[in-house]
């Protein structure tokens, strides 16, 4: 398979949001029940280290972005992670290939902490953040109700080797 990253656009939500609803349908990517419309996702994303991986034919593959932890300018060095990618490409090395793309983004924008919370189930995406250098820091105990039952997500983070020395 051969993808190439690029900056997400606008004109990407049809296949982004498809994707997302995939991670939905696994019931271990997201606390989400329903995709958001365009206009929730990006205003809860920044609007720059949005990446996806296209295809080829130019059909996305996975997309990754980044969201603000908090508008206090003590965490400006900090994001959250979301990456995802097409249930038919996943395991093939195009979210490994986009994480490392998403942290090289992180850093030129300045950015010297990323994390991610992670239901303890989704092992594929635990590998992936860990392939990509983050790091277990806790359990976050019945932190949301899904379905009528508590999930536990694990707290992961990466620290900049560039930024914030």
């Amino acid at each position: 398979m051969e993808w190439h990253v690029d900056e997400m656009r606008e004109t990407d939500w049809d296949q982004t949001r498809e994707i997302f609803v995939q991670g939905i349908a696994t019931g271990n990517a997201t606390f989400e029940s329903n995709p958001p419309s365009w206009q929730q996702w990006d205003s809860s994303h920044l609007s720059y280290c949005r990446l996806v991986a296209r295809g080829r034919d130019g059909h996305l593959l996975a997309w990754a972005a980044l969201s603000r932890v908090s508008s206090r300018h003590v965490y400006r060095g900090i994001a959250e992670v979301s990456i995802y990618v097409r249930s038919d490409c996943r395991g093939q090395g195009v979210g490994g290939a986009l994480i490392t793309e998403l942290i090289k983004h992180s850093e030129a924008a300045g950015f010297w902490t990323l994390q991610a919370h992670i239901f303890p189930e989704n092992r594929g995406s635990l590998r992936l953040h860990r392939k990509a250098g983050f790091r277990e820091v806790g359990r976050r105990e019945r932190f949301g109700q899904m379905g009528g039952a508590w999930r536990d997500v694990l707290l992961l983070e990466r620290r900049s080797q560039v930024v914030g020395l």
